[in-house]
Parts: structure tokens; C-alpha cells; sequence
């Protein structure tokens, strides 16, 4: 036997506080009893009182509630065995951990990329129901953060981790992330995949367009999202404690401003049959994103054999309830006396 909210059963505790409560309140009433008459005397006088119904119905009470309380605790007796299948889309997303999505639009924290670990947390937390997940890495080279998994806890964790000093090719290679995360689909058909590319848009190198057209011959839908303005911001530099240092600048000595490349962003995910989005202050994208794909026909993955186990509060349930209905019918003066 096992409970599915054992902290009830604690309940069971206050039982004999209420026994002493009754066994006080009735050596008190005796004692006023015996005030005014002496006990036999009283009994003469209160013929038609039944001491034992009185005990019974308190009997009674006392069961039923413990009952109540096994019941609320939620025992479970008995097992079986149920094969659980998984049924979803596989989402990759790459996000852009380049310099540039450490600018702060509006000069105002936080930066690119914590908007977007923030709204992929919030996709994985409140959307995902039985989808496989994976994340991409990428700026001037990219890399597989985390494999297609529907250990969603674990992709999380993947995200925390996620920074700019995890690729240490700078720049913003778009290609270079549609080809890795295209391989981490390998085996997995030709249905139900989609990319998901966050960045601030500014491709440095590739031919991403036509890596996006061998995407789509494999069946992958290919999304964006455009973190940032098309006018720029400049890129903050921050030491390990946060403190602000200035702006990043080149070579020359000028400050370099991270600018939102929409342009490209589309072609991208029009040669993959998919949309472009321009991120906004509310970031609902994502979830504009996934209620597009939750139309899409679900894989199904492989199931799982898990072990049920039988619920059996009922049983306590009934047994209380039946014991408080009889309590109510037992009378409290002796039949010769009843009054009903």
C-alpha cells in the first residue's frame, strides 16, 4: 500500500486529543451532575437516557473521521502495467550566442540573448506537451548545446549554460546552424521537423538561403525571430560582476553597432516554408510559432511501459460515510423511552 498525499494521515495524530477531549468534557459533567444530585439519584431521575447509545455515537464519529482521513491521504492498493506513447513535433532551436545579442535595445536590460533564453524557457514550461527538443549554438561556427529530448528539465538546463563565450568563432554564420541542426534530424523521416533560428539577423558569412532550400528538401520547416532594430545598438561591455566597461569598438576605435537584418531572415524561412517574426516587447513569438505547428500531423515516439497503481480511497470513503449515516440513527434514549 502506498498514499498519494500521506501528509493527511498526520491527521490521525489529533485522535486522541478528541478521546481526551470527550473522556474531559464528560468527567466534567459528571462532576456538575454530582453537584446537583447524587449519580444514583440522577439516574432514577433520567430514566429514558441510553449512556451506552451515547458512547456508540461517539464511537461511531471517532471511526468514521479516522476513515475520512485514510481517504483524503489517497491509498493506493494493486498495480498494472500501461504502455504510454509519446506523440510530437521535433523543434530545434538555434540561438545566435555571437556578441551582437549582447546588445541591450533601448539601452535597457536585459540583453538579446537573455530575451530569448527567457522565452525559450517559457515555451519549454508552458507549451511543449510531448514535443522533442533540441538546441543549437551558433555564431561564427555552431554545435549541437543539446540533442532532441523530451527531458525537458534537462533542456533547460542546457539553456542556463548558454553564453557568448561558448563559440569562440565570432561572428554570425547562418548556414553553418541550419547544417548542424539539419544533422541532428538524421533518421528521423521526412515529417514533423521544425527550426527554430533566434538572432539579431546579421549573417557575416555562408549561403544560407541555399542552405535552407536542402533543409526544406528534407522536410524541415525552418521559423525566425529578429531580436533587436534595424537602426542598432551598440554592444556593451560588462566585467564578471556585471559592472559596465563601455561599448565593444573595432579596430579603428569606433563603436560597433549590432543592426536587426530582416532581409535575410525572411528569405530563410520562406525557402523553408516557414515564417519570420521581428521579436516584440511582449514576446509572444514562440507561441505564435508553436500554435502554427501544433496543426502539424504528431510523430510518435516510443513508448514506454509504466506502472500504475490502483486508487482505493473509495473504499475508506464509503466506509466513513456509512458509519457517520448509522451514527445519525442510533438514539440517545433507550427504546422503552424513544421518542421516535
Amino acid at each position: 500500500m502506498r498514499f498519494t498525499a500521506q501528509w493527511f494521515l498526520y491527521g490521525l495524530l489529533l485522535i486522541p486529543a478528541v478521546l481526551v477531549f470527550l473522556r474531559l468534557t464528560a468527567h466534567f459533567q459528571n462532576r456538575r451532575i454530582s453537584a446537583f444530585a447524587e449519580p444514583d439519584l440522577f439516574r432514577r431521575l433520567t430514566p429514558g437516557v441510553s449512556q451506552f447509545g451515547r458512547k456508540l455515537r461517539w464511537v461511531l464519529i471517532i471511526l468514521a473521521l479516522s476513515l475520512l482521513i485514510i481517504a483524503l491521504a489517497g491509498p493506493q492498493i494493486g498495480t498494472h502495467s500501461v504502455m504510454v506513447k509519446r506523440e510530437g513535433v521535433d523543434i530545434i532551436l538555434a540561438v545566435d550566442t555571437s556578441n551582437s545579442m549582447l546588445a541591450e535595445d533601448n539601452n535597457r536590460p536585459p540583453n538579446r540573448l537573455t530575451r530569448a533564453k527567457y522565452e525559450i524557457a517559457s515555451l519549454i514550461d508552458d507549451k511543449l506537451k510531448g514535443d522533442r527538443i533540441g538546441i543549437v549554438a551558433f555564431a561564427g561556427d555552431a554545435f549541437v548545446q543539446c540533442p532532441l529530448t523530451v527531458d525537458y528539465s534537462a533542456a533547460k538546463l542546457f539553456l542556463d549554460i548558454m553564453s557568448t563565450n561558448l563559440i569562440p568563432v565570432q561572428g554570425t554564420n547562418f548556414e553553418r546552424a541550419i547544417e548542424v541542426a539539419s544533422k541532428a534530424y538524421k533518421g528521423e523521416g521526412k515529417q514533423q521537423k521544425v527550426l527554430i533560428i533566434i538572432t539579431d539577423g546579421e549573417n557575416h558569412e555562408g549561403e544560407p538561403v541555399e542552405a535552407a532550400n536542402l533543409a526544406a528538401e528534407n522536410g524541415i520547416i525552418i521559423y525566425a525571430i529578429g531580436i533587436g532594430s534595424p537602426d542598432g545598438e551598440p554592444i556593451p561591455m560588462r566585467d564578471s560582476n556585471g559592472l559596465f566597461l563601455g561599448y565593444k569598438k573595432d579596430p579603428d576605435g569606433s563603436v560597433v553597432v549590432s543592426k536587426l537584418d530582416e532581409t535575410i531572415l525572411r528569405e530563410i524561412s520562406k525557402a523553408a516554408g516557414g515564417k519570420y517574426y521581428h521579436a516584440s516587447p511582449g514576446g509572444n513569438e514562440l507561441d505564435l510559432i508553436y500554435r502554427d505547428i501544433s496543426g502539424m500531423e504528431k510523430k510518435e515516439y516510443e513508448g514506454k511501459l509504466m506502472t500504475v497503481y490502483e486508487e482505493r480511497f473509495q473504499w475508506p470513503l464509503v466506509a466513513g460515510i456509512i458509519l457517520l449515516a448509522f451514527e445519525a440513527l442510533v438514539p440517545e434514549r433507550k427504546k422503552k423511552y424513544a421518542i421516535w
